[in-house]
């Protein structure tokens, strides 16, 4: 009785201990979010309608790396966005402001976030794996930003020029709403910011051996296939893009195969010592 007490105890602490971990991390966010508001000239001006404008820096580098391949005329040098972008309902403004303030603040507090989950699931570790804290932040952090990098200079643009500039007929004018254009953005930022963090996750789920390096390889075909539809969700219904997507996370996938068999190795020689 006393050992079932102290049991379900233990459990409701834990869950308490979640509690305040994600209390501290909505308000991390929020604190963020507040700050993003003061400058939400330069979010809104410069990074949410960025890539609505022609000059913007990834058309003009597709537009060079298709001139020095010698491909004249590409249409990426003459982008143009032949699109308005309307609110239609009462409260769009304030929501697209909120909830654009709110996901800045997400994407800037990550490393936060990471430190937090972290010294929640850290008592699970032996103690000299909880030296590498500091390096799991930061290799999180840095795949997290790159993603979430790819995604914004890379699969929306691409989003964005190829939805903007299709035309079925010339009497259809385009005229996205404001809400469906910041979710094609933050989708496709915070997706690639998350699915980067890849090897991070097969690196835990080696560690309780779930997965290992021969099933990562067994089923490496299939692991393509859910890429590429992946990719067809968050970027424009062309090969071209999806293949641009797919290509990065192949990497990080045989990545996360070398960090699994590392893992595998170390368990291997810790549990020889004793």
């Amino acid at each position: 009785m006393t050992n079932n007490t102290q049991k379900e105890m233990s459990f409701l602490d834990h869950l308490e201990e979640l509690r305040w971990v994600l209390v501290r991390c909505t308000i991390a966010i929020l604190v963020l979010a507040g700050g993003a508001f003061f400058i939400k000239d330069f979010v809104y001006n410069q990074i949410i309608f960025g890539p609505k404008d022609p000059n913007f820096i990834t058309y003009r580098f597709f537009c060079k790396i298709t001139q020095y391949f010698g491909v004249e005329g590409a249409e990426i040098c003459n982008a143009e966005m032949p699109f308005i972008i309307q609110n239609t309902a009462m409260g769009g403004q304030v929501s697209f402001l909120i909830w654009t303030c709110i996901t800045v603040g997400f994407i800037i507090g990550f490393p936060f976030i990471l430190w937090e989950f972290w010294k929640f699931i850290s008592p699970a570790f032996y103690k000299n794996e909880k030296k590498y804290a500091r390096a799991f932040i930061i290799v999180s952090s840095f795949l997290f930003f790159l993603g979430v990098a790819f995604g914004y200079f890379i699969i929306t643009p691409l989003s964005v020029y190829f939805f903007g500039s299709f035309s079925a007929s010339p009497e259809i004018v385009n005229e996205f709403n404001l809400e469906s254009y910041t979710s094609m953005i933050k989708t496709s930022t915070i997706a690639c910011g998350l699915l980067f963090e890849l090897p991070i996750l097969i690196y835990f789920l080696t560690k309780i051996g779930l997965v290992s390096p021969p099933f990562l390889r067994k089923y490496r075909k299939y692991a393509l296939i859910i890429v590429l539809i992946l990719s067809a969700i968050i970027t424009p219904p062309d090969i071209i893009s999806q293949v641009i997507v797919a290509i990065p996370i192949m990497i990080l996938y045989e990545i996360s195969i070398f960090i699994s068999a590392m893992v595998i190795k170390k368990q291997e020689k810790i549990a020889k010592t004793i």
